[in-house]
């Protein structure tokens, strides 16, 4: 079907109303592990690179949660458009469940052996001493990211998304707050350095579980209730794990490569360490509309299929192409923006600016690759069930081609630093030609509910 105009207003309405208060959400996530790195990189150079290091483990297991989470999310979110909302907060509450079981893993083993964590993404040691430092304390943090997640997930999925971005705008605050104290040390309070950024990390991730359980409470169709907590149903388990082998295969290729780029980027000096780090929080800060409205996309087109409006979610994906190419004019502009001011306010030797500033050049083109990559294989396929094919491109552009390049090119022929960062970001480039391939298959256009409770 062809989108009337009023059709086309709607999307337009839906979409902004999804995705800027979601970009601003991103945003302000994105802030905090930037006024942690900002500060830090105040602080020394060796600091904010093992801080970056150590930040890799709880990276891992968002892999491990977001998928989960992710996947109950697409199920939820077409129970919601079908207006089933007992069965969208079970969806809710097997997320809760699963989220505290992996955070129980990390916690464990970063508390109980984090040198040995450490070891694997630098061998030097006064890093790994920092890192090790770190990771003790932040663990602590890690029972409580995963539930936070699954509220929020349900928070968005429902509209409520500017109330998501009143806790993440709070928790910035708080956290820009006790960094501040913590690191450097003010009035009475210790300067504990690297680690009183983990301190800070704890209390907002408190901070905004509490937040969410709390107001989700006065809303019956999103209060996680025993019900929600604690229902089980052998088809309801069948048909998240039919979601969660492809979004946690695709997670993890995805997310172990970017710990990949660390440990090789890791054997390559502190100045490369240090402009690596910088570049991925400027690359965090660029990607914020990108991750805003593949999320959206994800959001609109898994209530349409819920509500098996099938052919309105086909028009919908038509008009999902044309907002990738404005998000990549936008993420162009971002990237000079933002290159400008990382340049400017990181305290980093000459070499290291040196590999910032080229970084930052490529990192313009790859950004635009970005946008298409999240909006489709991110947020519209996986909408509708069809969460393997991310899994298939990363796997193929990334662990069959970039990876084995980039390691090669640093411990084989030692290729200079900016060839294998070059390398090693090219996969996200190279999987933009597929996706019209894979879309015209329709494969992700299913209605998944059920009719029985």
């Amino acid at each position: 079907m062809e989108l009337t105009q009023a059709d086309k207003k709607a999307f337009d309405k839906e979409l902004l109303a999804l995705a800027v208060p979601l970009a601003l959400q991103e945003l302000l996530t994105a802030l905090v592990g930037a006024s942690d790195a900002l500060m830090l990189g105040r602080l020394t150079q060796q600091s904010i690179a093992a801080v970056s290091l150590a930040n890799q483990i709880s990276f891992v297991m968002s892999l491990f949660t977001g998928s989960a989470v992710g996947a109950a999310g697409v199920l939820a979110a077409q129970y919601w458009g079908k207006k089933d909302y007992k069965n969208a907060k079970r969806f809710a509450g097997m997320a809760v469940r699963y989220s505290a079981g992996i955070a129980l893993v990390f916690f464990l083993l970063a508390f109980f052996i984090p040198k040995t964590l450490m070891s694997f993404f630098t061998p030097e040691a006064e890093l790994i001493e920092i890192g090790a430092q770190y990771l003790r304390v932040v663990s602590f943090s890690y029972l409580f990211m995963g539930l936070s997640r699954s509220y929020l997930m349900m928070m968005r999925i429902s509209g409520f998304v500017s109330m998501t971005v009143k806790i993440s705008a709070v928790t910035v605050i708080v956290d820009m707050i006790a960094d501040f104290f913590l690191i450097y040390g003010i009035g009475p309070v210790p300067a504990l350095g690297a680690v009183g950024t983990a301190y800070s990390t704890i209390v907002v991730e408190i901070l905004a579980l509490v937040w969410c359980i709390l107001w989700t409470r006065k809303r019956e169709n999103l209060h996680l209730d025993k019900d929600s907590l604690t229902y089980f149903s052998k088809a309801y388990e069948k048909d998240i794990w039919k979601i969660i082998p492809g979004m946690l295969a695709s997670a993890l290729a995805w997310g172990l490569s970017i710990t990949a780029h660390s440990f090789i980027i890791g054997h390559m000096g502190t100045d490369a360490t240090a402009a690596y780090s910088v570049t991925a929080v400027a690359q965090g800060l660029i990607q914020c509309v990108s991750q805003a409205l593949g999320a959206a996309s994800g959001i609109m087109i898994g209530h349409l299929l819920g509500a098996n409006e099938l052919e309105k979610a086909k028009a919908y994906e038509k008009r999902f192409w044309k907002v990738c190419f404005l998000n990549g004019a936008v993420n162009l502009v971002l990237t000079a923006i933002i290159g400008v001011l990382v340049y400017v306010f990181y305290n980093l030797e000459p070499q290291a600016k040196s590999y910032l500033v080229k970084m930052l050049l490529f990192m313009a083109l790859y950004m635009v690759a970005y946008c298409f990559n999240t909006i489709y294989t991110v947020g519209i396929f996986p909408a509708g069930g069809d969460s393997r094919y991310d899994a298939i491109s990363v796997i193929l552009a990334t662990w069959c081609f970039a990876i084995p390049l980039a390691l090669l090119g640093c411990f084989v022929f030692h290729w200079p630093v900016m060839v294998v960062f070059v390398v090693m970001c090219l996969d996200e480039i190279v999987k933009v030609p597929f996706i019209p391939l894979r879309n015209k298959k329709y494969i992700w256009l299913k209605n998944l509910t059920r009719d029985e409770n």
